[in-house]
């Protein structure tokens, strides 16, 4: 779901909010969070909440962490508080364990005396004194309808890739217009059935239900089959075949379709019916087979009143959720199954990635202090850390407290031989056939108890992040160029990561000292990443859409996760200095070419110096051949137009002095990349009277710079150039390194400003849906966006289109993506030029 730009999500309210007054992202710091410095934030608020029902206890708190200092030398130390929404659970008889986890990290702390925490679901009268007697607090006990309706709201509204469908096992990510969601039909599947009519926040009214839910599959199960929990009776349904007890409609007529009604002969004319006429005891038939028969039973007839209470409406959306679904692919797909059914088409079932914590949220959302009043989907990012400081009790492993904590607990499990069981893959249930008229095609002994539990992250509040406005169409922008949804593509860059694993670990290593607690960080990190990559290829929907900007941005996480948090640092340096040194003469040489040949020069210099990406298998194997200027001028060589994408000639038509007020130059790599081809292409455009603000990495990603390296490089580089001296100190960049320039001559110094600014991100790829306040700012005003590289000008926004003139320039390192998106070859070079229409 993409919510227009400048919707916010609206609730009648007069509560106090988590003061986000003169709140700030920290990109520049050491962790991807990215973290939030909320400096008027009280310290005396406590954010918890749980739904405690019969089998699972659902916790939801927020944290703000202020356990590490940052140094910089342009900031003092000082404590950095990061919000994030963590979803948890427990099963509900290790309550035990639920309130150890609570007092262990005082969550209810907050209000002295009277604390109280906000509870919904059966546990909130079963456990009040128990939570009183443990922890001292008092459970102040919300309403479970109110609760699903408003956690099921701020979902919608709020997450990206929340709503799916899911028919024959694959889930497919469906894009609400926040404006069109209301009115929905949410259907809640416990014991019982309860339908309700949502038509807006706090608005909605129980228009259906039925007694036939999760609690008569249960019970008649636990009655026909012995099985002594919701979960054996799912796992047996995945190993039945219903056509044993079940009547078909082929069974009536010889094996043929009814046609003239719409029959197949596979469709189910009476659930147990085939019973009747056989002289079987129950003992005869087997549990796996009657179990199946009662899922679908039940669910196709769940879905054909569903439907029938929209139709009725005039709803257009059924939502899905409740104990009942818990993730279960089958349960899903059967429901699916009967709402397309009864709809002929016209309808589909969706259900959504944080069902389970619906009721939670809910009670969360009802604590006058919560602060998401006004929060935006762009100002929600999802975070996978790894597994186990996110779970609790036996179903999801311990709860750790600390990264050594989660290093020994991967460690021990590895060398046991046993399942990480999140995000590790496990068996996971899938069907054939339409809806389920065919067995389930997975006949794996283990089901997860609650599989939508691995598809739910940690929610990072960043109010900090804004849409990019230069975005066309921000609804309709899709950052991915690559359809992952193709398993030929999925299978191919999960192999060219894994490939490039044990080099990135390396250099991650190294970039720490290689120390023995580098080198047990780096195990436990490949371990981490290697274990999101299997789960992933096993159900590639399970974070929410896939892109491949999603997976190289996981990998970045994972590294910070295990504090790697600039794994090429040493390496960045090293390219840095030597490209420095011999920036003075390729000045010298561009100075002396006229304004013509001198664009193209840039153009081509800016190519070839993309070559240099670590992230690259074709690009590190380079490095072994020659040094870096070697390299850099073995690449200029071989610039020959055409190119494979060869705009340039439009460009050039368009460019002159004054052409553009302000570009925005988004650069890649460290090194030659940005020294030999970036800055001197920015030091052209302020030549011809045109800002420029470099924008980059707000953090580490590969080798690529980052806004706080660059000031420090355009300062290196300003010592040699009169105009790069002159911009830097109109934009302000130079104010730090006074002392460190030479005295060179001040004559004809440009007033136009140089400027640098980090893009709220820490990944090779850019998703303009999210970046940080300062670009969208300094984007405001410009008339001319440069995107470079293979990840913000290929991977992401290659088909994207802005409401200004764009270039798009890259070497393409690959050949399956050179194949792919410009049918070419490695090394071919993307000069793509969009001009404002």
């Amino acid at each position: 779901m993409v919510s227009p730009v400048g919707t916010s999500i609206q609730r009648s309210s007069i509560r106090p909010l988590l003061d986000l007054s003169d709140a700030a992202i920290h990109g520049n710091f050491e962790e991807r969070d990215p973290t939030i410095l909320l400096p008027n934030q009280s310290d005396d608020i406590s954010h918890l909440s749980l739904d405690i029902g019969g089998s699972l206890i659902k916790l939801i708190y927020f944290s703000r962490h202020e356990d590490f200092l940052v140094n910089d030398k342009r900031n003092k130390s000082s404590p950095i508080l990061g919000g994030r929404l963590h979803f948890i659970k427990f099963e509900t008889h290790k309550i035990n364990e639920c309130l150890e986890f609570i007092r262990s990290k005082q969550l209810h702390i907050g209000d002295g005396d009277n604390a109280v925490i906000k509870v919904t679901g059966g546990g909130a009268y079963k456990f009040a004194d128990l939570f009183k007697e443990k922890l001292g607090v008092s459970i102040e006990k919300e309403d479970e309808i109110d609760c699903l309706v408003t956690g099921a709201n701020f979902l919608l509204q709020a997450i990206r890739h929340e709503a799916f469908t899911h028919r024959e096992g694959h889930k497919e990510f469906v894009q609400i217009d926040h404006n069109e969601l209301y009115p929905y039909l949410l259907v809640n599947i416990g014991s019982g059935v309860s339908m309700m009519k949502v038509d807006g926040d706090r608005k909605f009214q129980r228009v259906n239900g039925t007694n036939v839910g999760g609690g008569t599959y249960w019970g008649l199960g636990k009655l026909l089959t012995k099985c002594n929990s919701f979960d054996e009776l799912l796992e047996l349904s995945q190993k039945g075949d219903s056509r044993s007890v079940d009547m078909l409609v082929g069974d009536i007529y010889g094996g043929l379709d009814y046609s003239k009604i719409g029959l197949s002969a596979a469709t189910i004319a009476s659930s147990f019916g085939k019973v009747i006429s056989e002289d079987k005891e129950i003992e005869d038939y087997r549990p796996e087979d009657i179990s199946l028969s009662l899922l679908r039973m039940i669910s196709y007839n769940i879905g054909q009143i569903s439907y029938l209470t929209a139709l009725q409406l005039g709803i257009k959306r059924i939502f899905f959720g409740g104990y009942f679904i818990r993730g279960h692919a089958y349960t899903m797909d059967t429901i699916s199954f009967a709402i397309q059914f009864w709809s002929k088409g016209g309808a589909e079932a969706m259900f959504l990635r944080h069902e389970g914590f619906l009721g939670a949220l809910g009670a969360f959302m009802s604590n006058n202090k919560h602060g998401l009043d006004h929060l935006m989907v762009h100002q929600l990012v999802e975070r996978f850390p790894m597994g186990a400081p996110y779970t609790g009790g036996k179903i999801h492993g311990p709860a750790l407290g600390n990264l050594s904590e989660k290093i020994s607990w991967m460690e021990k499990f590895v060398q046991k031989g046993t399942q990480i069981t999140d995000p590790v893959p496990m068996a996971s249930p899938r069907t054939t056939g339409l809806g389920g008229f065919e067995a389930p095609s997975s006949k794996g002994d283990i089901l997860r108890s609650d599989e939508s539990n691995l598809n739910v992250g940690v929610l990072h509040l960043v109010p900090s992040l804004e849409v990019f406005p230069l975005l066309a169409n921000p609804k309709s922008y899709e950052p991915n160029t690559i359809d992952l949804a193709d398993p030929n593509e999925l299978e191919y860059w999960f192999t060219v990561l894994s490939e490039h694993l044990p080099d990135l670990v390396d250099k991650a290593v190294a970039s720490e000292g290689g120390t023995d607690d580098a080198r047990r960080r780096g195990d436990a990190f490949a371990r981490a990443f290697s274990a999101h990559l299997a789960r992933l290829m096993e159900e590639p929907a399970a974070y929410g859409k896939l892109g491949l900007a999603n997976l190289l941005e996981l990998r970045e996480e994972c590294l910070r996760e295990f504090n790697f948090f600039d794994a090429y640092r040493t390496i960045k340096q090293r390219e840095n200095e030597a490209s420095l040194a011999v920036l003075p003469d390729l000045l010298l040489e561009l100075d002396s070419m006229n304004e013509e040949t001198r664009l193209l020069t840039l153009i081509e210099g800016v190519l070839a110096a993309n070559i240099f990406d670590w992230g690259s298998s074709a690009c590190v194997d380079l490095y072994h051949k020659g040094t870096i200027i070697e390299i850099y001028r073995m690449s200029r060589k071989k610039m020959q137009r055409p190119w494979r994408v060869d705009d340039f000639d439009a460009f050039r038509e368009r460019m002159g002095f004054g052409a553009h007020k302000r570009a925005l130059l988004f650069v890649d790599n460290s090194g030659a990349d940005v020294i030999l081809g970036m800055l001197p292409l920015a030091r052209e455009l302020l030549r011809r009277g045109t800002e420029v603000v470099l924008v980059a990495n707000s953090l580490p990603a590969l080798n690529d710079v980052t806004a706080v390296e660059l000031p420090k490089i355009v300062a290196e580089a300003a010592k040699h150039c009169d105009i790069l001296r002159g911009a830097a100190e109109a934009g302000g960049l130079l104010v730090d390194a006074m002392n460190n320039i030479l005295e060179v001559s001040r004559q004809k110094l440009p007033s136009t400003p140089l400027m640098v600014v980090g893009n709220g991100c820490g990944s090779p790829c850019i998703d303009l849906r999210q970046v940080s306040s300062d670009l969208a700012a300094v984007a405001k005003d410009a008339d001319l966006v440069i995107l470079e590289g293979m990840g913000r000008a290929l991977h992401t926004n290659y088909n994207a289109r802005f409401k200004c003139d764009t270039l798009k320039l890259a070497m393409v390192k690959n050949q399956r993506l050179a194949e792919k998106l410009i049918k070419g070859n490695i090394y071919d070079c993307v000069c793509r030029y969009e001009p404002l229409r």
